[in-house]
């Protein structure tokens, strides 16, 4: 069995690849940015040196074992890497938590949004998922409105469920499964 890499998605403006540790520096910069890393649960603030370099490591081999798919989010007129998505990938139930972070710089642009629904795409109709769904910190409500635009649906608000800087967060979730996915027209 031939072990199968790890994709490239182009979009309108993007290209979505795989990361490379030539991008490690620019994922500490960006991701390690107070504004960016209080939105999410897992990001380190401050983000220490060798950290991305780590994290960019596990991204083949997690793919090969279908556990997840994490791709750099490159603008690509002038190319540049802006942020980060992923599955995180469960076979048994057929579902993905997709996760995203895009930098402070380039918030408010729409590439979140862009990326996702590249994502959703290669997820329904390539991995040939159930479900996707996603969480946000009710705090956040722009990422809310980016699982919005990707067709997700409200599922509820999971009380205190998460835990940032010895605080307890409150979670909006959101998923779409196969069968409400309209892929976009050719």
């Amino acid at each position: 069995m031939i072990a199968q890499a790890l994709p490239l998605i182009r979009t309108d403006r993007l290209l979505l690849r795989p990361f490379d540790l030539a991008d490690a520096g620019i994922v500490q910069r960006l991701a390690g940015d107070f504004e960016v890393a209080k939105t999410s649960l897992t990001i380190p603030h401050p983000y220490a040196d060798g950290v991305a370099a780590t994290w960019i490591v596990d991204h083949d081999a997690n793919f090969e074992r279908g556990l997840s798919l994490t791709l750099a989010i490159i603008m690509s007129a002038p190319s540049q890497l802006i942020g980060a998505i992923s599955l995180r990938m469960e076979k048994r139930f057929s579902h993905a938590e997709m996760g995203y972070w895009i930098g402070r710089p380039y918030w408010n642009m729409g590439y979140a949004t862009e990326a996702g629904r590249a994502v959703v795409d290669y997820g329904f109709r390539t991995l040939g998922l159930h479900r996707i769904f996603a969480h946000h910190m009710v705090r956040n409500p722009a990422s809310g409105r980016v699982m919005q635009k990707l067709g997700m649906q409200y599922e509820g608000c999971m009380r205190e469920h998460g835990m940032r800087w010895e605080k307890f967060e409150d979670l909006a979730l959101y998923g779409i499964l196969s069968s409400e996915y309209k892929a976009p027209m050719s």
